[in-house]
């Protein structure tokens, strides 16, 4: 897509980038020698922080649950991200987006504690934090058995649950559970093992609908599907070669199971073995397939247009 932009712009980039705070001392920067020899003398040449050579902007280095630098720490507040503890290094730089951050938690009653520069960096893992870091909470999981009786209890709407077969980017699990949301799903299951976990991307992703809906962890997401299917439940999986189309699944009007395989996988042949049936969504053939959060809300849009659930 054409944007506009001119090579030569004459000074017109300036104003994009105001505000968005001081470029980051060398030292902080991991692509930088400075930061290298830094990080060499003090831990043996380890660059704690890095991924593939780059910065973090989420913690890596102090785990999931973090969120570090002025844009990013901004952008969890306004989002509503829940928060754990706010830290702020002490002679920090003031800018607009410090400034903003200063604000918004003093109009929303966060508490932003003040450290030292080298206490916060060992708290982060190294990662570039830009004077300011938050830590979110430890998700508290649902179990799977409480997200099936809530959703066959509930006498609003039939039960309907998302299982998510081996999502391994937080993006898309937060992305599959803002849909789900969206249509009136009562929960989501995922794998304690090989999956994407809920962390401080997915919270983001979800744009705050993981304050709405639960996610549950099974131990083995087989045997929970085939409890599902015991309670009542229709499972149904999401396959490009199924035979029915997702417009025109049977069972819709009683309790269902979504399943969504993973980004380049798909469903694995155990997860296949128990669905009830598969099905598809159709799309051109000049394109192979669809994102899994894509195909997940497409899915649930169908679902609860079956059901007359769309007002």
């Amino acid at each position: 897509m054409a944007t506009g932009r001119k090579v030569g712009s004459g000074g017109q980039r300036k104003r994009g980038l105001a505000g968005r705070g001081p470029t980051p001392k060398a030292e902080d920067r991991v692509y930088h020698k400075a930061y290298q020899a830094r990080q060499g003398a003090g831990q043996g040449g380890k660059q704690a922080g890095r991924r593939g050579g780059r910065p973090s902007s989420h913690g890596h280095g102090a785990g999931a649950d973090w969120v570090v630098g002025r844009n990013p720490v901004l952008e969890a507040m306004t989002a509503g991200l829940p928060i754990k503890a706010g830290y702020v290094a002490e002679g920090s730089e003031r800018d607009d987006r410090l400034r903003d951050i200063f604000k918004y938690a003093a109009e929303h009653s966060i508490s932003l504690l003040q450290t030292t520069r080298a206490e916060l960096d060992r708290l982060t893992g190294g990662a570039v934090h830009q004077g300011v870091a938050l830590q979110l909470p430890s998700y508290d999981y649902a179990h799977p058995d409480d997200v099936m009786a809530d959703a066959l209890a509930d006498e609003t709407r039939e039960a309907l649950v998302v299982a998510l077969d081996g999502i391994t980017d937080p993006h898309n699990l937060g992305a599959i559970i803002r849909s789900a949301a969206a249509f009136g799903v009562h929960g989501v299951v995922i794998p304690e093992r090989r999956s994407a976990s809920v962390t401080a991307v997915a919270w983001k992703a979800s744009a705050g609908a993981l304050a709405r809906v639960p996610v549950a962890r099974a131990g083995n997401l087989n045997r929970t599907i085939v409890d599902y299917a015991k309670a009542g439940f229709t499972v149904v999986g999401l396959a490009g070669e199924g035979e029915t189309d997702i417009a025109g699944v049977p069972g819709v009007d009683g309790p269902l199971m979504l399943v969504v395989g993973s980004e380049g996988e798909g469903l694995a042949r155990l997860t296949r073995e128990r669905c009830d049936l598969l099905a598809r969504i159709p799309i051109s053939s000049q394109v192979e397939s669809l994102n899994a959060s894509v195909a997940a809300g497409i899915a649930l849009y169908e679902v609860a247009r079956c059901r007359g659930d769309l007002v």
